[in-house]
């Protein structure tokens, strides 16, 4: 039974979390009306395939099409959240109309952070479809990329650029992938982009685009480096600007507690939200599984309240790069050298098991085939309820 009266439900957003969120209110026994408000013209997709396969021209955009809601759900594309009146319990757009809700599950997601002020053009991000179809146009008539961010996403960009023939060149404060993976994986990944001929540099105070009003390349304060396309992977930030004047808790994302919730009739899920756990700060976790995972919790809660069941953390997310498909459980202890489970390291193809205190704490498999949840076993984490 609904912790409250719910007749009409509108979910913010049409993220893999908001479509998640949408399926399992049906799935749980919703019989109400449920409107799914997304600021995107093109129907609900994967962001997994844009750096690769969409960006590429391996796969086309349709391809990444989520499967179409069934249709007792209203999909309303085009449609952009621009303020939330909590105590009216209405969604405003951006042309003025007012949604009302009885409950509300907010998915707006994130969008990609850039280093550009406005006004000035060639700076490419990749974010949404149409971010990946732009800028796979732009470097099907360009000889060299260069990508700024050494995280997953710039890496991926930079795989599939390279597996295009590109000239590629990576620029981060840090060394590549060390803060996700650790030194010691980190460092495998970046011999295998190596050998596709990558190149990187360490800018240790940042980067400035130079160029105007075109972007043409960057300055790492010792040296300018110069591209046909500059790509910026710089991180994302959450889509709350429209819940500025809301009264909900804002830190660095919206805040929910373990259930997904904000208020008795307010839900969230996906990229747009950080968790308090034990007393700790606000933590985000925008990985494809969080997202789905708090899809499910945020439609539990909404028709269940109090007693919906607290998801357990499932830290599992993966990446495809420099022919290297890489899969994760748990987080990886910075410092540490894995133990090898099976296969070798040297031919690229392992499975790997982080410890710490004498406890296993992650598990990795690089080119190894293992059932996921045998690899979340070895993580230390028992597959989730779903």
């Amino acid at each position: 039974m609904s912790a409250f009266p719910l007749r009409q439900v509108v979910i913010a957003g049409g993220s893999i979390a908001a479509v998640t969120a949408a399926q399992n209110l049906r799935a749980q026994g919703f019989e109400g009306d449920i409107t799914l408000l997304s600021e995107e013209i093109h129907a609900p997709y994967s962001r997994v395939p844009l750096s690769k396969g969409v960006l590429s021209g391996k796969e086309t955009p349709d391809l990444a099409a989520l499967p179409a809601l069934g249709e007792d759900i209203t999909v309303r594309p085009g449609a952009r959240a621009a303020h939330l009146r909590p105590e009216d319990r209405r969604v405003i757009l951006a042309d003025g109309e007012e949604v009302p809700y009885d409950g509300l599950a907010i998915a707006t997601g994130a969008h990609a952070r850039r280093l550009a002020i406005p006004g000035r053009t060639g700076e490419h991000v990749v974010r949404t479809l149409d971010d990946a179809t732009a800028l796979g146009d732009r470097i099907g008539a360009a000889d060299s990329v260069l990508v700024v961010g050494g995280g997953f996403l710039g890496m991926e960009v930079a795989s599939t650029c390279a597996e295009l023939g590109l000239t590629v060149t990576v620029v981060d404060r840090d060394p590549p992938l060390r803060r996700l993976l650790g030194a010691w994986l980190a460092d495998l990944v970046v011999d295998a982009a190596r050998d596709r001929g990558v190149r990187f540099v360490q800018a240790p105070n940042g980067v400035g685009l130079v160029g105007h009003p075109e972007i043409t390349g960057v300055d790492c304060g010792d040296r300018q480096l110069n591209a046909d396309v500059v790509v910026s992977a710089v991180g994302d930030l959450p889509n709350t600007e429209w819940l500025a004047d809301s009264g909900l808790p804002l830190d660095g994302g919206l805040v929910v507690d373990p259930r997904c919730r904000v208020t008795p009739h307010i839900v969230a899920a996906g990229d747009v939200t950080v968790t308090r756990r034990n007393g700790a700060g606000a933590r985000r976790s925008p990985h494809w599984t969080s997202a789905v995972l708090q899809g499910q919790a945020a439609a539990r809660t909404l028709l269940h309240g109090e007693t919906a069941p607290v998801p357990p953390p499932d830290p599992y997310y993966w990446t495809e790069q420099f022919g290297l498909d890489i899969k994760i459980s748990g987080e990886i202890p910075a410092g540490t050298v894995p133990t090898v489970l099976a296969g070798d390291p040297r031919q690229r193809s392992t499975l790997l098991q982080w410890h710490h205190q004498g406890r296993p704490v992650a598990a990795v498999s690089v080119n190894h085939r293992i059932p996921i949840v045998k690899l979340k076993k070895l993580g230390a984490h028992a597959p989730a309820t779903t």
